[in-house]
This record gives structure tokens, C-alpha cells and sequence, in this order.
């Protein structure tokens, strides 16, 4: 059956970390090692809540503001330091605007209730006919559902689609159902990859 829709993730593949070095700094500059300062934000018991629904992305920085004891008037220079290296893929995102209208597009990403207002801030929502987030839904990738979710909002079939993320398990997720999948390593390997499928 062909391709109907292109899905892909948000954080490691449209949005990346390219220079550690604001991230490092920032962690020097707070007592931690890079590594202890990635886990608090990412994969924290409040990251985990967060990123279901449970609490909202203020309220998670508040809870790495706590853990750093630091106020949380302070809390913004630090988040904006943290994701200072990051760099949005201007060419990946071009290239799933050219995609429509003759497939349909859809996002899927386990992230915070902030990610839906950072996307329209930086202009480009009008890339995707659907976007699926987790603390939106209340369930995160692997789970099955949050596929669902997109498959219906897109109004496909798992075999009509395609999934791009950077974590091969997410990628298993949707193969599962049906759907096939690219496991992002590299933009030209994606592209290339995408191309490929896409015909």
C-alpha cells in the first residue's frame, strides 16, 4: 500500500542539540557534570510528569529550580542557557512543507505542554496537519496509543504512514502497529531515506 503520511519526532531530529558547550558551561557553573544536569531536566520524576500531563513545564523548571536551589526567578536564564546549543533543521522542515498537500503530515513528540507554543513562536505549525503531543494526550511514545492518536487524527491507516525518530525503540513502536520506520541517525541519512520511501 503507499504512503499517505509522513509523522516524525520533535527533539533529535527537527530540533537538535549541536553545541554542548552552553549546556556544559551552564552545569559547570550550577555543581554538576553534564550528565547530572541533562538527567534533572530530561529524565527527572517531574520530567516524566511533565511530559504525560501531570504537571506543566513551569511547573517542572520550578521543581529543577527547587532541586538546584536555586529561586525561580532565576530559573529562565538557566532554561535558556540549557537549550542555548540547540538548532532548529530549517531543510528537514522545508522538506515536509513540500510534501503537502500530497501527504499529510503529523508530529509526534514525548515533550512538555510548552512545545505547541514554541512551535507556533517559531513559525512553523503550518508544517504539520497534526500535532501530537504527550502531555497533550496523556501517554508517550512507545505506547501504542500515541500513534493511534496521530493514524486518527491524519485519517490513515498504519501502513499508509511513516515515523522518523532518533530512538530506535520509538521507531519499534510504530513498526509494531504497522506503520514503517526511519530511525534518525543524520539529516542527509533521513533525507535520503525518506526520499527513497517517498518514491
Amino acid at each position: 500500500m503507499s504512503l499517505r503520511a509522513v509523522c516524525v519526532d520533535f527533539g533529535g531530529v527537527l530540533v537538535r542539540t549541536e553545541h554542548e558547550a552552553p549546556r556544559e558551561h551552564l552545569a559547570q557553573r550550577l555543581g554538576l557534570d553534564y550528565e547530572a544536569l541533562y538527567r534533572l531536566v530530561f529524565e527527572s520524576k517531574s520530567s516524566r510528569r511533565a511530559s504525560v500531563g501531570e504537571i506543566s513545564a513551569e511547573e517542572h523548571w520550578n521543581e529543577v529550580a527547587r532541586h538546584l536551589g536555586i529561586p525561580p526567578s532565576e530559573i529562565e536564564s538557566v532554561r535558556s542557557q540549557f537549550f542555548a546549543g540547540d538548532f532548529v533543521d530549517h531543510r528537514l522542515l522545508g522538506f515536509l512543507r513540500s510534501l503537502r498537500p500530497s501527504y499529510k503530515t503529523a508530529l509526534i513528540s514525548n515533550a512538555w505542554s510548552d512545545l505547541r507554543e514554541y512551535i507556533t513562536r517559531q513559525g512553523f505549525a503550518d508544517v504539520f496537519d497534526a500535532m501530537v503531543i504527550s502531555a497533550e494526550v496523556g501517554v508517550m511514545k512507545p505506547d501504542e496509543r500515541i500513534y493511534r492518536i496521530a493514524l486518527e487524527r491524519l485519517g490513515v491507516r498504519p501502513e499508509e504512514a511513516l515515523f522518523v525518530d532518533d530512538f530506535e525503540v520509538n521507531v519499534e513502536g510504530a513498526r509494531s502497529l504497522g506503520m514503517r520506520g526511519i530511525h534518525f541517525r543524520a539529516p542527509e541519512q533521513a533525507l535520503a531515506e525518506l526520499s527513497r520511501l517517498l518514491g
